[in-house]
């Protein structure tokens, strides 16, 4: 048997990635399509296959099945009523939390870091990079919206109070978005996977929770790729701040131009 990447032999990676490819494909029926019952009996067929194939990757699958239960808990449409974001924000919260806490104090594990001082400075390649997120989401992002009407799916920021909530809004998901998907799910799947399979593992659910957010019409061919690129990102400088940096770059276009898209005379920067 040939060993991958990982030093894992092939014909085992083949029965790993089963119950992997379930609790991927578990979040489209649970975020993107609204079928409860289709997702939970995913995520359960995940975690029995893997408890059959390998007890180190049913750990680590049945903690990322727990966040998503967690998140499925609650809507993610873009409500920006106090109650509503508290309730939200205490399920992201402990989406993230509760595998982390699983990891370090039940399993004694040191695998889900959110590595944020790395001491490493960033090169101008990567400089670059992030202005080139902003120039990314200046040309894509109003189009997307306006073109499909799916700046609709976030609310009107024209009174003072929702224009910071939104803000608000928008930014703490995507910090959290960085913290579950990449630093924790794409974290463990690498644990058994080569990057660039637990890359596309990640990015199914990151896309799908995207499209419950409010990425939708082609949303995907949007979200899909930026997950990819995420991951890579992460994997080359394992650095959470830097993640982190570009995700808010490309949300802090995305807030103006939905501030944009609902009061056009608004911010009239872009071109649509």
């Amino acid at each position: 048997m040939t060993p991958t990447a990982t030093g894992t032999p092939r014909t085992a990676l083949g029965w790993k990635l089963l119950p992997a490819s379930l609790l991927s494909l578990s979040a489209p029926p649970l975020f993107a399509f609204g079928n409860d019952a289709l997702g939970y009996s995913l995520l359960a067929a995940s975690v029995a296959t893997a408890a059959v194939v390998d007890r180190t990757l049913l750990r680590h699958l049945a903690i990322i099945a727990a966040g998503l239960v967690i998140i499925s808990l609650v809507p993610l449409h873009a409500d920006l009523s106090i109650s509503h974001m508290a309730l939200m924000g205490t399920a992201l919260t402990l989406a993230v939390l509760v595998p982390w806490v699983i990891s370090r104090y039940a399993y004694r594990e040191d695998i889900i870091r959110f590595p944020v001082n790395t001491g490493r400075k960033w090169p101008l390649a990567a400089k670059l990079y992030l202005v080139g997120v902003i120039a990314l989401g200046y040309f894509i992002l109003p189009a997307y919206l306006i073109r499909t009407g799916v700046y609709r799916n976030w609310p009107d920021a024209s009174d003072p109070e929702i224009f910071w909530r939104l803000f608000l809004g928008v930014n703490t998901v995507g910090i959290w978005d960085e913290l579950f998907f990449i630093c924790t799910t794409f974290t463990l799947l690498r644990r058994h996977f080569p990057d660039w399979l637990a890359n596309l593992l990640q990015a199914v659910v990151f896309s799908s929770f995207l499209w419950e957010i409010g990425y939708q019409a082609w949303g995907p061919l949007l979200t899909f790729p930026f997950a990819l690129l995420q991951g890579y990102t992460f994997k080359l400088t394992k650095s959470f701040t830097y993640v982190v940096s570009v995700h808010l770059l490309f949300d802090f276009v995305l807030f103006l131009a939905l501030v944009h898209a609902h009061n056009r005379e608004w911010l009239p920067i872009f071109l649509y």
